[in-house]
């Protein structure tokens, strides 16, 4: 059977890219969500989309008899190497029907023109970036993705494996339900308010009709709350608040709140409204004005979300505030009937952060997986 690899470019090809994933999985017979096409559209944009001014990607997509069978795209990170003085490359957007012959095709292709760049090794999948859709689902694959989460199908850690590639990272997602057992027990409540009077830290809602000013003071904290993790990037203004632009139509204000100390933010939590169970009935991912009505008004039906930002400023990391967190996002969580909210994802060697979800009778419900490669 041939096969075949293409570099695809400009609309068609990026058209072509993005309609790989509805060949593999759009049968129906899977998790699987179909995206918003114009948001995938957006991920790629090497002119509008911020991230790519201190990057640059290619795409490729393997054909066997004209059918589509999987797709990657490799990514240089300018701003990753200068950051942690790294040569790496990176691949993301990999889909790949079962077919071990097509996977390593196509991730031999992307490090090859990584390699051309004088990159060194090659990590991923990261689609674009550690600030975006991490990792390869390697456990949890049996449930429906939460809004910007990778979702794959079984059998894939088995295709990247096979290529040669090894794990260097897991991350994790939690399902932190808001009533039944797996609640917060009494001695995190304790716990929470004992922390809250010793620390003095009060809750307000964050303020999304001024979101770009509390964007701002975010990011100042986001970033210093995540240097020195693993992989993380700094990102750049213009592109943390291009994300927290898209994300403003779907946050949930009344699940994302702000940490202050006497009038300084010292935290954040941010939850995401999960979508998905709203695009789930939208198979063609197409924005057209029916799909639009639907998506407007199954808004409010939505009863779930995803922590998608959390920090806390460095000096504070130390001080026991995480089970206040948790428990100022429960308390507000149980005054509304809202199911949950997957948290995620979260380094696997984060225990400031997993130790206290676990304390709560807690497991991790999702793993999603970052392989490297040497390139010789």
């Amino acid at each position: 059977m041939t096969l075949r690899i293409d570099h695809v470019e400009g609309r068609r090809g990026t058209a072509r890219f993005i309609d790989v994933t509805w060949h593999l999985y759009g049968g129906g017979s899977n998790a699987w969500v179909p995206p918003l096409r114009m948001v995938v559209k957006d991920a790629l944009d090497i002119r509008k989309n911020p991230f790519y001014r201190d990057a640059d990607l290619a795409l490729f997509v393997a054909t066997r008899h004209g059918r589509p069978v999987g797709r990657v795209a490799a990514i240089e990170n300018r701003a990753h190497n200068r950051h942690h003085d790294d040569r790496v490359g990176f691949f993301g957007f990999f889909d790949c029907a079962d077919d071990a012959e097509a996977a390593d095709a196509l991730l031999s292709t992307a490090a090859e023109w990584l390699r051309e760049r004088g990159l060194t090794s090659i990590r991923g999948p990261l689609s674009p970036s550690m600030n975006h859709e991490s990792g390869l689902l390697v456990e949890g694959s049996e449930l429906r993705p939460f809004v910007m989460t990778p979702w794959h199908p079984a059998y894939s850690g088995r295709l990247i494996e096979a290529a040669g590639y090894e794990a260097v990272q897991d991350l994790l997602g939690y399902w932190i339900p808001s009533h039944g057992d797996a609640t917060v027990p009494d001695r995190l409540e304790r716990l929470a308010e004992r922390t809250r009077r010793q620390t003095g830290v009060t809750f307000r809602t964050l303020d999304v009709a001024i979101l770009k000013k509390e964007a701002r003071k975010v990011l100042d904290l986001y970033c210093d709350a995540w240097m020195g993790n693993w992989g993380f990037v700094p990102p750049a203004w213009d592109e943390f608040w291009h994300t927290a632009r898209d994300l403003k139509s779907v946050v949930m204000p009344e699940y994302s709140f702000v940490a202050e100390v006497d009038g300084e933010m010292v935290g954040f939590m941010m939850v995401a409204r999960d979508i998905n169970q709203i695009l789930a009935r939208i198979p063609s991912g197409r924005m057209w004005p029916q799909n639009v009505i639907r998506l407007l008004t199954g808004l409010r039906g939505v009863s779930r979300g995803r922590i998608v930002l959390f920090g806390l400023r460095s000096e504070y990391r130390n001080r026991g505030l995480f089970p206040l967190f948790v428990w100022e996002g429960a308390r507000r969580a149980r005054a509304t009937g809202f199911e949950g909210a997957e948290a995620s994802w979260i380094l696997a060697d984060n225990e400031g952060a997993t130790g206290p979800i676990e304390a709560m009778g807690l497991s991790p419900t999702k793993r999603w997986r970052i392989y490297e490669k040497a390139l010789r």
